[in-house]
């Protein structure tokens, strides 16, 4: 799953202050290179996940992502789209344009009406684990996680969803202990009986561990903890910025394996 960020903000790549022509284009080539690259998906998002950057209403949200996937559509009327947004209207807007994921950050518990726009249909849902930045206490954090995922998967269920991923919410409300304490104990989310998307590209937890404090120097770091954890059978989808890196990973992998 390759990253494109609509937004002014991203800790990482963010870049525009305004929707325009010009960077409609912008995104869709950004877009364009990355399944060049490799991508099998692409996540656009309108709302920065960044601790330091401001509420995005729904109306704005939409009017930074609409005319990008709109352009996106029609140029790649079948390729693969996630919604990388916790707001019901914003992805009920999108669902015209033949989405297939729908990637919850806040794992349903911002709008628990998101469920209903996977009912009885193709669109798969992404809940993933949240807390806010500074909620960082927990009893333990592996069984507090999978408490969280467990619940939000039988609210899901209870609306008939079948086609559910579970995300752990790597660095969302979460120390750089907590963060390797969930990778080390990642099995015990097989038996929730879902498949699992990875989301710890350019992450802070791997700056703390390698000391980078540039995001963009992340990315070799990022790829040495997918291919420790490419044997995890449970993990189906890796989001990352750079496609070109995990591509090549993945190469290598099935060559030897």
């Amino acid at each position: 799953m390759g990253i494109v960020n609509i937004t002014p903000d991203s800790f990482s790549d963010g870049s525009i202050d305004r929707i325009s022509n010009n960077y409609i284009e912008e995104c869709c080539s950004n877009a364009e290179k990355l399944i060049n690259e490799g991508a099998d998906i692409i996540d656009f998002g309108g709302e920065s996940t960044n601790p330091k950057s401001t509420f995005v209403p729904s109306d704005e949200e939409i009017r930074r992502v609409v005319p990008v996937v709109e352009r996106f559509r029609s140029r790649f009327p079948t390729f693969p789209i996630s919604i990388d947004s916790r707001k019901y209207e914003v992805c009920k807007e999108l669902i015209k344009y033949n989405i297939q994921y729908i990637n919850d950050i806040s794992g349903l518990t911002y709008n628990p009406k998101m469920v209903e726009l996977a009912v009885d249909s193709d669109i798969k849902l992404i809940i993933m684990h949240y807390r806010e930045h500074h909620d960082t206490h927990y009893a333990n954090v592996v069984n507090d996680v999978y408490d969280f995922l467990y619940k939000q998967i039988k609210y899901a269920e209870s609306f008939n969803v079948k086609n559910i991923i579970i995300d752990l919410g790597i660095g969302f409300g979460k120390e750089c202990s907590d963060n390797l304490t969930l990778l080390k104990n990642i099995q015990k989310f097989d038996s929730l009986g879902y498949p699992m998307l990875l989301g710890i590209s350019r992450k802070r937890f791997i700056g703390e561990v390698i000391q980078e404090t540039n995001p963009k120097e992340r990315d070799f770091a990022t790829m040495i903890y997918h291919a420790l954890l490419l044997k995890e059978n449970n993990i189906k989808i890796i989001r990352v910025h750079n496609v070109k890196l995990a591509k090549q990973l993945k190469n290598i992998y099935n060559s030897i394996c």
